[in-house]
């Protein structure tokens, strides 16, 4: 049997570079893993007990496709914390922040549309673009990762792209989005018919005390689409609960793809998200400050080695340069992995422009963490 029968589309994509690393750590005993984003905290105790209720219940069944009201509700509460104002029938439920993507990107894109993609991404954006027979544009970022803007004025000049791609706080990078870029970005949407795709599904984790997002301005609201999602705030992965906010005109598209591919994300989910917005928001707090010492000890260590390296600002990824010990990411990180036994992603599976770079995880207890950075300095 060969590839005939796929498409084309699905030939022109392959697996993710974050998972084809992390499976080659299991070829290789003893070795320590600082490929995912899976942090490493168990889901409060008051969601797992509300999911065990939910299922007590009997509130199993389908749900509304948009998912219950009282969850939206509660996202909707949630995000007005934060300067972002959208109604409760403004929110879909999805699963995970990844089939929220997925359903936006079906929703919006027509065979070579152009797309802006920022470059280094999570490499999902690509391959859910490519799937769909988009046009991909790559916007650029100058030294401390805030948006090269001589560089993506030029581009929505000459492209005319339909949709732009934001994600703050940022995977690989850990940049958060400033008030000055965001700023500047809503200039631009206003100026450009411009839909934009903005990724928060790190906004719980942002390190820094006022929050940014294009969400915020309301005079470009009917251009704003925000996915995000409980998998990295309440420790939630396998549980596949996320969400996309969107103003009725997009939100219409956004909840007929969603419903023919998946009715509804699991009731129980749901509940237990419920739970956690109203009463696990302490527990989200002491997850930040836990992962704002575990990068405090990376950043000093990997400086300490020689590596140079922006402080993340949020999320749970740190983005050092390996250009004075490598050429190739790819064969700095395989040859960490066999020596050493310290496996992290190489800057190349985020794209051209993360070359010359690798993305160490920090979602790891301070003990791994330490033993994986030793390993790094034997091996240097």
């Amino acid at each position: 049997m060969n590839n005939d029968f796929l498409s084309q589309k699905v030939n022109a994509i392959e697996i993710s570079g974050i998972r084809k690393f992390f499976n080659k750590v299991s070829k290789y005993p003893g070795s320590i893993s600082l490929t995912l984003g899976q942090p490493d905290f168990n889901v409060p105790d008051k969601i797992k007990k509300a999911m065990i209720d939910a299922i007590n219940d009997n509130k199993t069944t389908y749900t509304a496709n948009a998912g219950i009201i009282e969850l939206r509700k509660e996202i909707s509460k949630y995000l007005k914390t934060m300067g972002i104002e959208y109604d409760t029938e403004d929110v879909c439920l999805t699963v995970g922040g990844s089939e929220g993507l997925m359903s936006v990107f079906s929703a919006l894109i027509n065979p070579n549309d152009k797309i802006l993609i920022p470059n280094p991404a999570y490499p999902a954006y690509e391959s859910c673009i490519t799937l769909l027979g988009g046009k991909i544009l790559n916007y650029k970022f100058n030294e401390d990762y805030s948006i090269d803007f001589d560089y993506l004025e030029k581009l929505i000049k000459k492209e005319n792209p339909k949709i732009m791609v934001l994600c703050y706080p940022c995977n690989p990078t850990g940049a958060v989005l400033s008030k000055e870029d965001r700023d500047k970005l809503h200039k631009i949407i206003k100026e450009n018919n411009i839909v934009v795709i903005s990724d928060e599904i790190y906004s719980a984790l942002c390190f820094e005390e006022e929050y940014y997002s294009l969400a915020q301005f309301d005079d470009i609201k009917d251009r704003v689409i925000v996915v995000s999602g409980f998998s990295k705030m309440f420790s939630m992965t396998g549980l596949r609960i996320g969400y996309v906010c969107a103003k009725p005109e997009l939100m219409n598209g956004i909840l007929k793809v969603h419903a023919y591919n998946v009715s509804c994300t699991s009731s129980i989910a749901q509940w237990g998200a419920y739970e956690g917005l109203k009463n696990c928001l302490n527990d989200v707090e002491y997850m930040k400050q836990e992962f704002i010492k575990r990068r405090d000890f990376v950043y000093a260590e990997l400086v300490n080695m020689g590596f140079e390296t922006n402080l993340p600002k949020g999320a749970f990824y740190i983005f050092p340069s390996i250009k004075k010990f490598s050429s190739s990411s790819e064969e700095f990180c395989e040859k960490l992995l066999k020596e050493a036994r310290a496996a992290v992603v190489p800057g190349s599976a985020f794209g051209s422009e993360g070359e010359g770079h690798i993305r160490i995880s920090y979602a790891y207890s301070i003990e791994e963490l330490k033993e994986a950075l030793d390993r790094i300095r034997k091996a240097l």
